[in-house]
């Protein structure tokens, strides 16, 4: 994921997650927002219930690689939080639960 299609500001965050409702997943709340333009950005929170910074840097890559492997053409935001169910979760299983519902809720 590059670096112009990261989300970081708290504003972001709380704009996008306060005006538009969540996609519910096994591991993930996905929340999504249409733009104008034809970029595409993410934004990736993992708790700190998760555990520790280690533990959640992990998944916050292994989530990036994941959105890497995608392709994506519509303007849009999207939120994607994760659950603490994900602790169980096998990198495969992450996959196939991300990019499914990615492309259900970005199309």
């Amino acid at each position: 994921m590059k670096k112009e299609n990261v989300l970081k500001s708290n504003r972001d965050f709380t704009r996008i997650m306060k005006e538009n409702s969540s996609k519910k997943t096994k591991y993930y709340y996905i929340y999504i927002e249409r733009t104008e333009n034809n970029n595409y950005h993410f934004g990736i929170s993992v708790s700190k219930k998760i555990g520790n910074a280690v533990t959640r840097n992990k998944y916050k890559r292994r989530i990036r690689h994941i959105i890497s492997l995608l392709d994506y053409q519509n303007g849009f935001n999207c939120i994607i939080i994760v659950k603490k169910s994900i602790l169980n979760a096998t990198f495969l299983e992450m996959k196939e639960d991300l990019q499914k519902n990615l492309t259900e809720v970005i199309k």
